[in-house]
């Protein structure tokens, strides 16, 4: 056997594992829940609650269903929560982050196709016509050593969109808690400014009956008819404020046409009997958030990236394949061969490459200790805001609103002896009546707290 057989048999033996690396690279595929499992799992642990990725009508038709059914009673906030997760496009949105991440990841897993080449060239000559003709299929080889890492790559991105789009249901569902608090709290408002516009009212008629007969001066009237004009514009503001909230909550839920005619409670939740003691809050939130985590991984990705760089500096094109020559006349006969493509580093070295990969993952390391340092921030102010806002909304609940019903209690039992007149007994309800709208508001702020600091655990608020 001849060195030149020796070499097309190796040539041919390349070839042919090329082809079989080429085929088997060619088998990537999709996975069959796009990675959404692992989002759906989110939801349940930390949310109790269920999402569906809409792609078909089928699913749009079990969403419509299951939303009509939980608006169709006055809604609590866990339902709120299940029908933004459900119903939100937005949050649909995210979901196809999750099919273009792992395109990539399935694209990172398959080499490029094979290039053919031909060239084919003739003139007149003595026996006939000559030609040269070469032909030839090439396979970029250097793929094959660079489709490991970059799949590893890949899959890290992947896993980090993964976390990015559970983060984003997260964020959803705490702002559609907030909303729902809000809108809750903003409907109480109205009915107490209703009351408070209704005691001016009485009180304004009053003064000026008694004034018209001479029993009350002008500046006693002026003031009841200033007080009833402060509570009817009071009353138009939180009016305002409360379509404001119920829209905001109607955007967060997806809702439009019939279903935005939902019904909310008369009013907030109780405060519970105490706040939850966390203990640990900062531990907690640095083995739990998920922006903490996207980023760990994104740096992970970087610098595989930089060792993926730093190996394809020098040569980042290498093709390889059969080819094939005809010379002469056309019944000549093929020469045969292969073909290989290389880049030469005559004038780039891949030093720019590798110091941008560098850099890259030099910020990603520095934002990642930054995020690290925020979220510790994060978490121990929305704590101590949480403990802050339960300590008000109790002592609005134990001391200010009892004070203020037993006074007026008390001047209800004067009013009745006679001991003091109408207007004071008026002013007094003008007064009990704004303590409780403060002590709604008080309840709110707690609800809404609580909601920050369940996300500053799981995530950026």
């Amino acid at each position: 056997m001849n060195s030149m057989d020796t070499t097309q048999r190796r040539v041919t033996g390349v070839a042919v594992s090329g082809l079989v690396i080429f085929l088997l690279a060619g088998c990537a595929s999709f996975s069959q829940d796009g990675g959404f499992g692992n989002v759906a799992n989110t939801a349940h642990k930390r949310l109790g609650k269920d999402v569906t990725w809409v792609k078909s009508e089928a699913d749009q038709e079990t969403i419509t269903k299951r939303v009509t059914e939980l608006l169709g009673n006055p809604l609590s906030v866990d339902d709120a929560v299940q029908v933004a997760l459900l119903n939100n496009r937005g949050l649909q949105a995210a979901f196809a982050e999750l099919a273009i991440s792992e395109s990539d990841l399935v694209q990172a897993g398959r080499l490029p196709n094979p290039s053919f080449s031909m060239l084919r060239a003739s003139k007149p000559g003595l026996d006939g016509r000559d030609y040269k003709i070469e032909q030839a299929i090439t396979l970029n080889l250097f793929s094959l050593v660079t489709m490991p890492k970059a799949s590893a790559i890949e899959r890290r991105r992947f896993e980090q969109t993964q976390r990015m789009v559970s983060l984003e249901m997260l964020r959803l569902a705490s702002e559609a808690r907030k909303a729902y608090y809000t809108a809750v709290a903003a409907d109480q408002s109205v009915h107490y400014a209703k009351q408070v516009r209704q005691a001016a009212e009485a009180s304004a008629e009053l003064a000026r009956r008694m004034t018209k007969v001479g029993n009350f001066n002008k500046l006693h009237q002026a003031r009841e008819q200033d007080f009833y004009a402060d509570a009817a514009l009071g009353l138009a503001r939180a009016e305002k404020i409360a379509v404001a909230s119920r829209e905001r909550l109607t955007r967060l839920l997806g809702l439009w046409g019939q279903q935005t005619q939902f019904t909310l409670p008369e009013r907030l939740p109780d405060l519970p009997q105490a706040p939850n003691e966390l203990p640990n809050v900062e531990k907690m939130a640095m083995a739990q958030r998920l922006d903490v985590q996207a980023a760990r991984l994104q740096t992970e990705a970087l610098a595989k990236n930089l060792g993926l760089t730093k190996a394809t500096r020098f040569i980042n094109v290498l093709e390889f394949g059969p080819a094939r020559v005809l010379e002469g006349t056309a019944d000549s006969g093929y020469k045969k061969g292969y073909e290989v493509s290389l880049q030469l580093p005559l004038f780039d070295w891949g030093t720019a490459k590798v110091a941008k990969a560098e850099a890259l993952y030099m910020q990603s390391v520095n934002v990642v200790a930054q995020m690290a340092i925020n979220a510790r921030s994060e978490v121990r102010e929305a704590y101590q805001g949480y403990h802050s806002s339960y300590d008000i909304a109790r002592h609005y609940r134990n001391e200010i609103v009892p004070i203020k019903k037993r006074i007026s209690e008390e001047n209800q039992l004067r009013y009745n002896g006679m001991l003091i007149g109408v207007f004071e007994l008026l002013a007094d309800a003008r007064i009990q009546i704004t303590s409780v709208n403060s002590a709604i508001e008080a309840l709110r702020d707690f609800w809404i707290a609580q909601a920050d600091l369940e996300m500053a655990l799981i995530g950026k608020i």
